[in-house]
């Protein structure tokens, strides 16, 4: 097996950063960090400064170089979308559909499972985000998808499939128990657009809810006398919550006394990513609805917000400019918190020996230059290129 040794960049660690230590990559693990002359043979890679730290994961990626996965829920709409990420320093993402029919679900499915049996790199699984939502708190989400959850569809989403599952529910739109049963078949359910009271989101805590999609935004705000959705979220210790640091959809005190309140552990950041990710596009259309790039903010003619035109690099580095994070702490919700909330932390998430070897090498300037997935690396190219054909191919992880 090849071994390579990567020297040059500050690590950034569990531990903290480490200055002059060096990383060995082999059999697509992190073999060994140390001194660079403690790691024996191996190719030396000199990556000439900056950091390097673990690959991002998005738990919520709708789309990206110019393609959603509601229109392409296939295996090149998916190998495209991860490609238009992985420049971007995303080296495992869900790829993520909104409210649709059960048809393109079951598509989407199914299309998730043959990318990662096909080793389309960065694919860890699927995010179905609706459409068993509260109407009232539906965003963007096309009014005509959203509906109860049928005993078929429940059979759908349970059914046994390679990867992570995650559906965005409202705990209030489904009969009590269901959130115990998708828990039980293996799914991390999270909570979202939604109009739950504290009590009920309680109770779905109670019944194993994982966590929250997207923080503060569609779902019941905190008040003084009805702490909502979002009180419950920052007040349990077990949950985490996704948040959008993009600038237009949370304003940023408000991302800081998220963090106050229930500290780095609890949070992870998402892209919440539409087409224009990774792109020039301006506009786009999106279930028949045109949607419009202004200002870096996607909004539908009537000002709803759409998505975002995110990418996990651009939020890290929002969390450090927007939120005064130090380096590790916005790394930490860009890998390691999104890692442990899909129960890959045994795996991946972090720059540890025996962790898959999904690394991010970026400048001083927090700009990605490399990426390295299960030991293989990319090279980012040039940025906001478009991502229209991806080439997929049978291997890797």
């Amino acid at each position: 097996m090849t071994r390579a040794i990567l020297t040059g960049a500050t690590l950034v660690t569990p531990d903290g950063p480490r200055e002059g230590a060096a990383l060995a990559l082999e059999g697509g693990l992190i073999a060994g960090l140390s001194e660079a002359e403690r790691l024996g043979d191996g190719e030396r890679i000199d990556l000439g400064g900056g950091w390097l730290v673990p690959g991002f994961i998005d738990s919520q990626a709708n789309g990206g170089g110019g393609v959603l996965l509601n229109d392409r829920p296939d295996v090149d709409g998916i190998a495209a979308i991860a490609a238009a990420h992985r420049r971007h320093g995303t080296t495992g993402l869900l790829p993520t559909l909104i409210s649709d029919d059960a048809a393109t679900i079951g598509r989407a499915i199914a299309a998730v499972d043959r990318a990662i049996a096909l080793g389309v790199p960065g694919v860890l699984g699927i995010h179905i985000e609706g459409p068993f939502i509260n109407r009232e708190r539906r965003g963007i989400h096309a009014e005509r998808f959203v509906r109860p959850l049928s005993p078929d569809e429940l059979a759908l989403l349970t059914r046994p499939a390679r990867g992570v599952r995650l559906v965005t529910l409202a705990p209030e739109c489904v009969a009590p128990g269901t959130i115990a049963t998708l828990r039980a078949a293996g799914l991390v359910v999270a909570a979202g657009h939604s109009a739950a009271d504290y009590e009920t989101t309680r109770r779905a805590l109670d019944e194993g809810l994982d966590g929250f999609t997207h923080l503060f935004n569609a779902m019941s705000p905190l008040a003084a006398r009805a702490p909502g959705m979002v009180g419950a979220a920052l007040e349990d210790r077990a949950s985490r919550f996704g948040l959008i640091v993009d600038g237009h959809h949370v304003h940023p005190a408000a991302l800081r006394v998220a963090l106050a309140a229930r500290g780095l552990e609890g949070a992870m950041l998402v892209t919440d990513a539409m087409p224009p990710a990774g792109t020039a596009l301006t506009a786009f259309t999106l279930q028949g609805r045109a949607i419009r790039v202004e200002d870096g903010a996607l909004r539908a003619d009537d000002g709803t917000l759409a998505g975002s035109a995110l990418t996990m690099d651009r939020a890290l580095r929002n969390a450090v400019e927007l939120l005064g994070l130090p380096l590790a702490d916005a790394a930490r919700l860009a890998s390691g918190n999104p890692a442990a909330f899909l129960r890959m932390e045994a795996v991946r998430g972090a720059i540890r020996p025996g962790l898959a070897a999904d690394l991010v090498h970026l400048d001083a300037s927090l700009r990605v230059r490399r990426v390295w997935i299960a030991g293989q690396a990319f090279d980012p190219g040039p940025p906001d290129r478009p991502a229209a054909q991806f080439a997929t191919r049978p291997g890797g992880r």
